[in-house]
């Protein structure tokens, strides 16, 4: 049965307008953005084999071209709209660290993080430079590495950190692995970077470890 022919209190687009996007599950906001089902399937019947294939919306996110392009109902277009629609959300949730304390608005830090993070197969080490009232100055990537670590060398930390003359750094890594617990050897490399940045006079204010939909914060743990 087509979505049009549903009753009009069960349609996810007139539910989204009455209740608002939060009400709508995953499948049926995926659902408003695929617009059409493929014959024989509603877009919402779609959209959950889509989010069953690709095992959630992180792992979507992530998906290369290619392997849409290989899911019926998800071709060329579809994929460019779904990355586009991404990209804006990271772009908005910059906007809003930039625009004021970034340690005032936590929640908007660790949803940017993890629309960069998250869904990445591979380790990625990055840093949010602060000015002297903690608004940011610029997000860099600094070091990638292997499903298991990342090469991350003090030295060249500090030195972006004094190029951007910074007063304060907010350190975020992912764990492809889908475990968000700080490890021993993350706990280790804070200190070091710590120990480091203080001697040019730079806090290290937090540090972030991004898992799938979870993102553990060291100074909430009290591990800074």
């Amino acid at each position: 049965m087509a979505i049009t022919d549903w009753p009009e209190g069960e349609r996810p687009r007139e539910r989204l307008l009455a209740q608002g996007a939060a009400a709508l599950s995953d499948a049926e906001l995926l659902a408003i953005f695929l617009r059409t089902g493929v014959k024989g399937k509603s877009a919402v019947a779609l959209a959950r084999e889509l989010l069953a294939h690709f095992g959630g919306l992180n792992r979507l996110f992530a998906a290369t071209e290619k392997e849409c392009r290989e899911f019926r109902g998800l071709g060329q277009a579809k994929y460019a709209q779904l990355q586009a629609v991404i990209e804006m959300a990271r772009r908005a949730l910059k906007e809003d660290m930039h625009q004021g304390d970034a340690l005032s608005s936590p929640a908007a830090v660790r949803d940017y993080l993890r629309l960069r993070l998250a869904h990445l197969p591979h380790e990625v080490f990055a840093a949010l430079f602060l000015d002297a009232q903690n608004r940011v100055l610029a997000v860099e990537e600094l070091f990638r590495g292997s499903l298991t670590q990342a090469s991350v060398y003090p030295r060249e930390v500090v030195k972006r950190a004094l190029g951007h003359n910074a007063a304060g750094v907010i350190f975020a890594h992912n764990h492809p692995s889908g475990l968000a617990e700080p490890s021993p050897a993350d706990r280790g490399l804070t200190d070091q970077l710590k120990a480091a940045l203080a001697l040019v006079e730079v806090r290290v204010l937090d540090h972030f470890v991004v898992a799938g939909a979870r993102t553990v914060s060291f100074a909430e743990q009290g591990l800074l």
